[in-house]
């Protein structure tokens, strides 16, 4: 490291992810690059809904729903839980619904003018 890098303020280098970590994060961000996935991500953020619901909801066909509720299970985005008859979707932690107001919030910027800010 030189010194005029210590003096410019310049950070030490961070610890890299493991090609694991790429690899999972890769898979997540591939999964949400589908309008129709992170419509029903930014649904299931803020609470449970079952198929009919979300399908309403975005003005999608229930069995495309289901097809895309599939997906987002086995990458671990989603998770369920059985209510009578009914199952019920919601992203699966507070990470993946960061994730989803993140990605939303930045578009936002993007498309409306917002200053950006740290």
């Amino acid at each position: 490291m030189y010194a005029r890098d210590n003096e410019s303020g310049a950070n030490p280098v961070q610890e890299q992810p493991t090609d694991k970590q790429v690899s999972a994060a890769v898979d997540a961000f591939r999964l949400l690059s589908d309008g129709t996935r992170l419509r029903l991500m930014w649904l299931l953020s803020s609470g449970e809904y079952d198929v009919t619901s979300l399908a309403e909801a975005i003005a999608v066909a229930r069995p495309s729903v289901s097809q895309h509720l599939a997906k987002l299970r086995f990458a671990g985005l989603v998770e369920t839980r059985r209510d009578g008859r009914r199952v019920l979707y919601r992203a699966r932690d507070a990470h993946v619904r960061s994730l989803i107001k993140e990605a939303l919030f930045h578009a936002d910027h993007e498309v409306s003018g917002i200053p950006r800010h740290d």
